[in-house]
C-alpha cells in the first residue's frame, strides 16, 4: 500500500475525503469532468458568487482542493481525486476503487446485456460521471418522477457512503424485477436511526458537499428515510438493506414503480378498439374526461409500436384534399370524448405532425449544423421516444422537463433528440410547459434570439 492508502486507513474518524494529496494538481484532473460541474452549478445556482471564480479557487470552495495550514503545501483532496479525476490515477491512491453497471432483460438464462465499469477506458471513470452515466441508463427502465428520485437517491446514497479504501467497489445492477446497489463500508450508525432520518454520519462529507451544491441530493441524513418513503407510498416491497463483513459491505435493493416494457406490452395485447377510443384522449388537450384508465395509462406512458402510426387499414384516412372519418376511424360512441370542428381540426394537425415527423431526420441533424453536438446521456435519455413515435402526452411533457434540466437546449436539439418536427413540438407541448412554468426561455426578453433555448424550472 502507498502512503495515501495507509493514511486513510489509519484516520478512520476523521474526515477522510478532505485528506490533502499534495502531490496531485489540477493536471491531474479529467476538465470535461470539472468543467460539466461548473455549469451544473451555474444553472442551480445562477447568481452565486463561486461561478466567477478560478479553477482553483472553486475548487477549494467546494472541497475539492485542500490547503496545508501549518506550510505552503497545497493539493487535491481525495473528495476531489474521486469526482474529477482519472480511473488510473485514482487507483494510484485507492488500489481497490472500482465502479461497475450491468443489467440484463427478464428471463435472462446467463450473461450481461449491458455492462460498464471505471476501468474501461471509454470515459473517465471518476465518480461524478458515473453518477450520471448509471442514472440515465436507471431512467430507461423507470420513467415516474417518483421512480427517478428513488433511484437517484439510491445511487448518491451509495457514492456518498461508501469506503473507497475497501474491497468490492461500487456496483449497480437491474435484474429482473428490482435494481440492487452495493458498496463497501457498512452504516457507521445504527439502520434505524439511519432510517427515521434524524441522524448523521456522513463517511465522505466533502464528496456528499458536492452532490448537494449542484441539487443532486438533499440535507444530511435524509436519503436513507425519503427512499423508504417513496417505497411505503408507491405501495411496493419495501426498501431491502443488509450488511456484509468480511468485506464490509452495504447492499440496498429497490423494486422499480413502473415498467415501461410491461406497460408496453399490455396495451400492445388490449383490443384495437379500446385503443382507438383512448386516442381522442391524448389528440384532444380541451378534453375534461380524465378517467382512472385514462390517468393510469398517462403516468405509465402508454407506447404503441413506432410502425403503428396511422398505419392500419382503419385508422384515420388523410388523402390531400379530403378527410374521411368513418365508423372504423376515430369512434364516436356516446361515451367517447364530444367532438367539435376544433377538436379534429386539433386531432387533424397532431397526426399531420407525427405523419410529417417520419421523414424528417434530414431537417433533425440541422441542429449540429454549427458544430453542436448532442451528450450521449441526452441521446440516452431520449431513447423512448425514437422508438416509440406515438407517446401520452404527460410522458413526453416529463422527457422534456428532464433533458432541458442537463442544459438548456435549442428547438432543433429537442426535435433531434426526441425525433419529432419543431413545430409539433412548439405548438403541442413547449408552449404548454412554459405557460405551467415548468420550463422557461434561455433569453425571454428575447423571443426570437437566433440562440434561444429552454431550460428546466427547478421545483
Amino acid at each position: 500500500m502507498n502512503k495515501y492508502t495507509n493514511s486513510f486507513h489509519e484516520r478512520p474518524h476523521a474526515l477522510a475525503d478532505s485528506l490533502i494529496l499534495e502531490h496531485y494538481s489540477l493536471s491531474e484532473l479529467n476538465f470535461e469532468t470539472v468543467s460539466h460541474y461548473r455549469e451544473r452549478f451555474a444553472r442551480v445556482k445562477p447568481g452565486h458568487p463561486w461561478n466567477g471564480l478560478e479553477t482553483k479557487e472553486f475548487l477549494y470552495k467546494i472541497g475539492a482542493w485542500g490547503k496545508l495550514r501549518d506550510s505552503s503545501k497545497e493539493g487535491l483532496t481525495l473528495a476531489g481525486l474521486l469526482m474529477f479525476s482519472e480511473e488510473r490515477i485514482i487507483t494510484e491512491v485507492l488500489p481497490q476503487y472500482f465502479l461497475e453497471y450491468r443489467e440484463h432483460t427478464d428471463g435472462e438464462a446467463a450473461g450481461w446485456t449491458k455492462r460498464f465499469t471505471s476501468q474501461d477506458g471509454t470515459w473517465s471513470g471518476n465518480i461524478y460521471d458515473f453518477y450520471f452515466r448509471v442514472l440515465a441508463e436507471l431512467e430507461r427502465h423507470v420513467w415516474s418522477d417518483e421512480g427517478r428520485a428513488l433511484l437517484g437517491e439510491a445511487l448518491v446514497n451509495a457514492l456518498v457512503h461508501a469506503d473507497y479504501g475497501e474491497e468490492g467497489g461500487i456496483t449497480v445492477e437491474k435484474e429482473d424485477r428490482s435494481f440492487r446497489f452495493a458498496n463497501p463500508g457498512r452504516f457507521r450508525i445504527p439502520i434505524e436511526a439511519a432510517m427515521a432520518g434524524h441522524t448523521s454520519n456522513l463517511r465522505n462529507p466533502n464528496i456528499f458537499k458536492m452532490f448537494l451544491l449542484i441539487d443532486v441530493c438533499k440535507r444530511a441524513g435524509s436519503g436513507l428515510k425519503r427512499m423508504c418513503d417513496m417505497q411505503e407510498q408507491a405501495l411496493v416491497c419495501p426498501v431491502d438493506i443488509s450488511q456484509q463483513t468480511n468485506p464490509d459491505r452495504t447492499i440496498v435493493v429497490l423494486c422499480p414503480l413502473q415498467f415501461p416494457a410491461e406497460i408496453s406490452a399490455t396495451m400492445e395485447t388490449e383490443p384495437a378498439g379500446q385503443l382507438e377510443q383512448s386516442e381522442p384522449e391524448w389528440l384532444d388537450p380541451d378534453s375534461g374526461q380524465e378517467t382512472e384508465s385514462f390517468i393510469t395509462n398517462e403516468l405509465n406512458f402508454v407506447s404503441i409500436d413506432t410502425n403503428s402510426v396511422n398505419n392500419e387499414e382503419n385508422s384515420v384516412n388523410i388523402t390531400k384534399n379530403s378527410v374521411n372519418i368513418g365508423s372504423n376511424s376515430i369512434k364516436n360512441e356516446s361515451d367517447s370524448v364530444n367532438r367539435t370542428s376544433i377538436s379534429i381540426n386539433k386531432e387533424l394537425k397532431f397526426v399531420n405532425s407525427l405523419l410529417s415527423s417520419v421523414n424528417n431526420d434530414i431537417s433533425m441533424h440541422d441542429s449540429n449544423e454549427k458544430g453542436e453536438t448532442i451528450d450521449e446521456r441526452l441521446w440516452k435519455m431520449a431513447e423512448l421516444a425514437r422508438r416509440k413515435k406515438r407517446l401520452a402526452p404527460a410522458v413526453m411533457e416529463q422527457l422534456i422537463v428532464r433533458l432541458c434540466r442537463e442544459r438548456p437546449l435549442r428547438l432543433k436539439e429537442l426535435a433531434e433528440l426526441l425525433e419529432r418536427t419543431p413545430d409539433g413540438l412548439r405548438n403541442n407541448y413547449l408552449g404548454k410547459l412554459l405557460e405551467e412554468g415548468k420550463i422557461r426561455l434561455k433569453y425571454p426578453d428575447q423571443p426570437n434570439h437566433p440562440r434561444q433555448a429552454y431550460i428546466a424550472v427547478d421545483e
